[in-house]
């Protein structure tokens, strides 16, 4: 991520608004996988469920989510579902436009099917591949999109291997490392990331992790991005798995992530997850990827999540008086001091994604 991209998504977060946008495109999946909080009956705060939503199709749902793109500016867009394949072919036509306008796209699938031939080649697109653990446990969690039919998907691609760890992974001594062994080798594979299961408040499931497992799996991931350089997540952001945002008024990714499911207009509050996640046990890699820079201390002494709070208040205060005065206003943007130009700007490594 450059500096310049760093400065716009400030800029938007003192404008009022939400620098990242993700999409439902779809309320269909051909997988049925135990603990998909996408399905959970709480996911749109109660009283309709993702299924009973009137999804768009075709040309609609193209044009529908570049009105929305259009409407909001994201300077990233995760595409989600439901898995976004179902609509392979609208996502051939929506991506040339997205790209074109600057955006950058992130599709998460469980690579059922297989995708653009070009994919692999376009500038700021991005694909994670949702896999749960080894191959036995895999299967048959998510079938139709077992080993053999993602390997044969994936051929040619460049993409994102993210894995969701369980209670039933870490009660295996030695889990991630077998997962790490079979996948990095592969060229079509760019980076690994992992989360944490991150359950309901009140949910009672084998896929929680104990405290004792959430620990082994933070010892046992700092020791294996050292032996694995495509496990792109670092120490600081493995870490954060420990001590996760209390609640989403704490947490970055949710507080500058605008989430909208698949009739594209229903939102979903208060982060990705929806309902009443339980944010003590927290384990999306986003959100512990932005708590990690959010801790970092500029200079040793100010944390970035102080500045990251004023200016979110200050655009919350922007974004009211705009409302007030009918969507009009007047001030000066905040930013209009910092020209910055791309030429001009070094390079920050990013450790950020939605799995």
């Amino acid at each position: 991520m450059h500096t310049s991209q760093i400065v716009q998504a400030w800029g938007k977060i003192l404008r009022g608004e939400y620098p990242s946008l993700s999409i439902e495109i779809t309320k269909e999946c051909p997988l049925k996988c135990p603990g998909c909080y996408a399905y959970d009956a709480a996911h749109l705060g109660g009283g309709q469920t993702l299924r009973d939503l009137n999804d768009r199709r075709g040309q609609s749902l193209v044009d529908g989510v570049l009105e929305v793109v259009d409407r909001l500016k994201p300077l990233h867009l995760s595409i989600v579902g439901g898995d976004p394949l179902v609509r392979y072919r609208e996502l051939e036509s929506m991506i040339p436009p997205l790209l074109a306008r600057g955006i950058h796209v992130q599709i998460v699938t469980s690579a059922f099917r297989t995708m653009g031939p070009t994919w692999a080649n376009l500038e700021r697109l991005y694909v994670v591949v949702s896999i749960d653990g080894l191959q036995p446990e895999h299967d048959a969690r998510r079938a139709p999109a077992t080993y053999d039919r993602i390997l044969r998907n994936i051929t040619g691609q460049r993409v994102t291997i993210h894995c969701t760890i369980t209670g039933q992974m870490m009660k295996r001594p030695g889990y991630l490392g077998e997962f790490l062994k079979f996948w990095t080798p592969r060229p079509e594979i760019k980076k690994v990331w992992f989360s944490l299961f991150t359950p309901q408040v009140g949910d009672k499931m084998p896929e929680i992790l104990s405290a004792g497992e959430r620990q082994r799996a933070i010892t046992d991931l700092i020791q294996l991005r050292k032996q694995f350089p495509k496990l792109d997540m670092s120490e600081t952001v493995i870490r954060q798995f420990g001590s996760p945002p209390k609640s989403p008024q704490d947490c970055v990714f949710a507080q500058t992530t605008q989430t909208l499911s698949a009739d594209l207009e229903t939102k979903i509050t208060p982060c990705q997850f929806g309902g009443n996640p339980d944010c003590a046990s927290c384990g999306c890699v986003a959100s512990m990827a932005l708590a990690g820079i959010a801790a970092h201390r500029l200079g040793g002494i100010l944390p970035v999540g102080t500045i990251f709070k004023a200016s979110a208040k200050i655009g919350e205060n922007r974004a009211k008086k705009r409302s007030d005065s009918g969507g009009k206003s007047q001030s000066k943007d905040p930013l209009q001091i910092l020209q910055v130009k791309e030429a001009g700007c070094g390079s920050v490594e990013q450790r950020t994604n939605r799995p």
